[in-house]
C-alpha cells in the first residue's frame, strides 16, 4: 500500500498582518511549515507533494526541506489560485497511489495517533477526514445575520485537516469537478475543503474521524501564541 500527503502551503496568511506569509513564520525557530512536514517524514507516509506558491519554491526547496532533511518531498509544485486549484496540482503528481493524505501546512499540531486512526479508517471507509465535535453552539443565519436556525451540537463538527481519501475517490471527484470548472466559475462553487469535492461530485460518504483540539489552523496573531504553547508542551 502506498499513501503520499500533499502538503498545502501556498496561502497568504492575509490576516496575520506580518510581511511574512504565515507558513514561513517562526514558530520556536523554525518555519512554521516544518512541524508538519517533520510529522509526515517521521511517519508511515511514503512521499510527500509539497504545494506552495511559485516565488517560494526555491525557498521551500533549500531553506526547508534541504535544511531539515525532508527526504520524503519528492516534488513541489506550484499552488493555484483557491485551495482546491492547489489540490488539483498536487495530484497531478501522484502516481500509483493508494491513500492520499491532503493537509493544510497551516495546522502544525498533527501527531503520528492522528494519522494512525485516519488510516485504519480510511482502509475500512475510503474516507476519513479529522474533525473534533462542536464545544460551540452554531447559528445559521441569512444574508443580514438574523438567526434561520439552531443546529443540535451533537451533530455538529468542526473540520480539520489531514483530510485522506481512497486514491480513486479523490481522483476521480477532482476530474469531475475541473470537468464542471469548463462551464461555471470557480467563485460560483465556494468550496473550502477536500471534503466538499467527495460530497458534492461523487456518491462517497465521507467519514469524520477524530482529530484533536491542538490541531488549531494558524490564521490570526492570537493562533500563533497559542500554537508556540502547545509546540513548547
Amino acid at each position: 500500500m502506498k499513501t503520499v500527503a500533499i502538503v498545502l502551503a501556498a496561502g497568504s496568511g492575509s490576516r496575520m498582518n506580518s510581511d511574512v506569509k504565515k507558513q514561513f513564520m517562526d514558530i520556536d525557530g523554525k518555519p512554521l511549515i516544518y512541524y508538519s512536514l517533520d510529522v509526515f517524514q517521521n511517519s508511515f507516509i511514503d512521499e510527500i507533494v509539497l504545494v506552495t506558491g511559485k516565488e517560494d519554491i526555491d525557498f521551500c526547496k533549500n531553506e526547508v526541506v534541504k535544511k531539515y532533511g525532508f527526504s520524503k518531498v519528492k516534488c513541489i509544485v506550484e499552488g493555484g489560485k483557491e485551495r482546491f486549484n492547489s489540490v488539483m496540482h498536487g495530484l497531478k503528481m501522484i502516481k500509483d497511489c493508494d491513500y492520499v493524505y491532503v493537509h493544510d501546512g497551516a495546522r502544525p499540531l498533527l501527531d503520528q495517533e492522528m494519522l494512525e486512526r485516519l488510516q485504519y479508517n480510511a482502509k475500512e471507509y475510503g474516507t476519513a477526514v479529522a474533525a473534533v465535535p462542536s464545544k460551540d453552539t452554531v447559528k445559521i443565519v441569512d444574508n443580514e445575520n438574523y438567526v434561520i436556525s439552531t443546529p443540535s451540537r451533537n451533530t455538529v463538527w468542526n473540520i480539520q485537516t489531514p483530510q485522506v481519501f481512497r486514491y480513486s475517490i479523490i481522483s476521480d471527484a477532482y476530474e469531475r469537478l475541473d470537468m464542471r470548472l469548463q462551464h461555471i466559475s470557480a467563485d460560483d462553487l465556494h468550496i473550502t475543503d477536500d471534503a466538499m469535492v467527495v460530497e458534492n461530485f461523487t456518491t462517497s460518504k465521507v467519514k469524520l474521524v477524530e482529530g484533536s483540539y491542538k490541531n488549531i489552523k494558524i490564521t490570526t496573531p492570537e493562533d500563533v501564541e497559542v500554537a508556540k504553547i502547545f509546540i513548547g508542551q
